[in-house]
């Protein structure tokens, strides 16, 4: 536990989700009662619907709750940042705003990070059965086999929502658009073991994805390349000695 007395903070980052927020947020509130001491961070990545309001008006259901808005749209990995900087928690548990992924995942995945020995690590809630569009699928599933292949990172689902880590351990990131796809890679490179864990997938409640996969290719294959690079930059010592 650190001074601020938050055992985990759950970071959820959001774009136009007024119809989400409100379910998402029930669920949580069920969920993380057992995990006390715990905060829930929302960040609103520049919502041009009610999304703000929705939030706001759920703080009577979620004491815990906290809402960060950006003045305009930044991306996910920069709404991730604001999140996490914001953070109180030891633990960062991260989940989609848009209902697909299950809260009461939350709880397996921090007993996962807090049993695990030495290097804090990164656990990845694996998506075993998907509910999306089939073209989203696969498009999904030809990226995890070439960032697996290029980036040799042993995750089967880089891009999974939902994902736990060390607060002090992300911040010490490079931060870019789009690092929230390559966290197993990078933590990685610090030192930070692989833990997956099968979760539950489910439909989208309301609305629509906010990026094609057109768009989510082409971003992809510019952003490991640097990645690529940023690993075989990236030198640890094996070990420190204090003398």
């Amino acid at each position: 536990m650190n001074e601020t007395g938050v055992r985990l903070s759950v970071v959820a980052t959001v774009l136009n989700e007024a119809e989400n927020v409100r379910p998402v947020l029930t669920e949580l509130a069920a969920a993380l009662q057992p995990l006390r001491p715990f905060e829930v961070i929302f960040v609103d990545d520049g919502s041009t619907d009610t999304t703000r309001a929705e939030l706001l008006a759920c703080r009577a259901l979620l004491p815990e709750l906290r809402v960060l808005g950006h003045d305009r749209r930044c991306g996910k990995s920069a709404a991730l940042r604001t999140g996490v900087e914001a953070a109180r928690g030891t633990w960062i548990a991260t989940l989609d705003g848009d209902g697909q992924d299950d809260p009461a995942e939350i709880a397996a995945l921090l007993a996962l990070a807090e049993g695990a020995n030495g290097a804090s690590p990164l656990v990845v809630g694996v998506r075993v059965t998907r509910h999306d569009r089939l073209s989203r699928r696969l498009a999904t599933r030809i990226a995890n086999g070439l960032r697996q292949r290029l980036l040799a990172d042993g995750c089967p689902d880089t891009a999974a929502p939902m994902k736990l880590f060390a607060r002090e351990a992300f911040l010490r990131l490079p931060q870019f658009e789009g690092l929230h796809r390559f966290l197993p890679a990078l933590l990685g490179s610090y030192g930070h073991p692989l833990l997956c864990r099968p979760v539950v997938h489910r439909r989208r409640l309301h609305g629509t994805s906010k990026y094609t996969n057109l768009e989510r290719a082409l971003v992809g294959v510019r952003d490991m390349a640097g990645v690529m690079w940023l690993q075989k930059r990236t030198v640890r010592p094996g070990q420190v000695t204090e003398v």
